[in-house]
C-alpha cells in the first residue's frame, strides 16, 4: 500500500511541476533554480531524518548517493529546466515519457510482449494527449531532454543497485545536498542565479518545487525506485502529463477535446498493461517452478 501511495504522489505532484519550472525560469537560471530548490530541500530532508531517528548512510552508500544526486539533480534536472526555454512543455512531456522504456532496456528486465507493448503504448498515449507538434520545438532542446532522460534512468538504476540501506530521508538529503552544491558552484559560471529580476511568481514556483516537487515527490520516487521493478515504477512518466492536462482544465479553464480524451484512455490502458500482471493459476505454478 505504501508503494502505491508513493506512486500516486510522484504521478500527481510531478505532473504539476512542468508548469512550475516554466514559471520559475522566468527569473532563475537553470543552475540557480537547482541550487535554490535542492539545497533548501536537502537541509529539510536532513532535519526530518534526524527527527525520525533514521540510521545515517554508510560511507560507501554516501559515495553512490552523491553520484546519484549529481546525475539526477544537477545534470538531468538542469538539462530539462534549460530545455524548457527551447521547447514547449508538451514536447518535454512526450520526450520524458520514454523514461520507462529506458528503465526496461537499461535495467535488464525480462519483460514479455505485454510489458513492452504497454511501455510503447504509453509513449503513444502521451503524444496523443499533449500534441507535441502543436508546440515550439528546437533540436537543441529536444537533444537536451533526450540526454536528460538517459542520465535520469542511469542514475536511478545506479542507486537501485548500490544503495541498500535504510533511512529514506537521510539518503534523499545526501542526494539533494550533492545536487544543490553542484548547482551552487555551477550557477556563477553559467549566467548567475537570476537572469531577470525575481518576481513573486517565480519565487513561489521555486518554493513549490522545493517543498512538493523535491522534498515530497522526490522522496516518494526514491522509495518507489527501491520497492518496484524499474519499468513498473517508471509508468509515473505517462501519468505526469495526464495530470498536468487535468489540472489545466480544472483550474486554468484550458480546452478539453476528443483527442485529449483518447490520449488519456490510451495512457490508462498502457499503465494497466504494465501494472496489472496476469496471475498464474495455482495448478500451473508448481509446473513452472519445476521447469525453471
Amino acid at each position: 500500500m505504501l508503494a502505491w501511495i508513493a506512486y500516486g504522489v510522484v504521478a500527481v505532484v510531478w505532473g504539476s511541476t512542468y508548469f512550475a519550472i516554466a514559471v520559475g525560469i522566468e527569473s532563475f537560471t537553470p543552475y540557480g533554480m537547482v541550487a535554490s530548490r535542492y539545497l533548501l530541500a536537502g537541509v529539510a530532508a536532513l532535519g526530518l531524518s534526524r527527527l525520525a531517528g533514521e540510521p545515517l548512510p554508510s560511507r560507501e552508500e554516501v559515495r553512490h548517493l552523491v553520484v546519484q544526486g549529481a546525475l539526477l539533480l544537477s545534470v538531468s534536472n538542469a538539462l530539462v529546466t534549460w530545455a524548457e526555454k527551447e521547447v514547449a512543455s508538451s514536447v518535454a512531456a512526450v520526450i520524458c515519457s520514454i523514461t520507462p522504456l529506458l528503465y526496461g532496456l537499461m535495467g535488464g528486465e525480462r519483460l514479455d510482449a505485454r510489458g513492452w507493448g504497454g511501455l510503447l503504448l504509453g509513449v503513444a498515449g502521451v503524444a496523443i494527449l499533449v500534441n507535441p507538434l502543436g508546440g515550439a520545438m528546437k533540436l537543441t532542446g529536444v537533444f537536451a531532454i533526450l540526454l536528460a532522460t538517459v542520465v535520469w534512468a542511469w542514475g536511478t538504476l545506479h542507486g537501485r543497485r548500490h544503495v541498500k540501506g535504510r533511512g529514506l530521508f537521510g539518503q534523499v538529503a545526501v542526494q539533494m545536498l550533492a545536487g544543490g552544491t553542484i548547482g551552487l558552484v555551477a550557477a556563477p559560471l553559467t549566467g548567475g542565479f537570476l537572469h531577470h529580476p525575481l518576481t513573486w511568481r517565480a519565487g513561489l514556483a521555486v518554493l513549490y518545487l522545493m517543498v512538493f516537487g523535491s522534498l515530497a515527490a522526490y522522496s516518494a520516487f526514491i522509495y518507489l525506485a527501491r520497492a518496484w521493478p524499474p519499468s513498473k515504477m517508471g509508468t509515473y512518466a505517462y501519468l505526469n502529463p495526464l495530470v498536468a492536462v487535468l489540472l489545466g482544465v480544472a483550474f486554468l479553464h484550458e480546452p478539453f477535446n476528443l483527442r485529449m480524451a483518447l490520449g488519456m484512455a490510451v495512457i490508462l490502458a498502457a499503465v494497466a498493461l504494465v501494472q496489472i500482471r496476469p496471475k498464474v493459476p495455482a495448478k500451473i505454478l508448481p509446473k513452472l517452478l519445476q521447469e525453471g
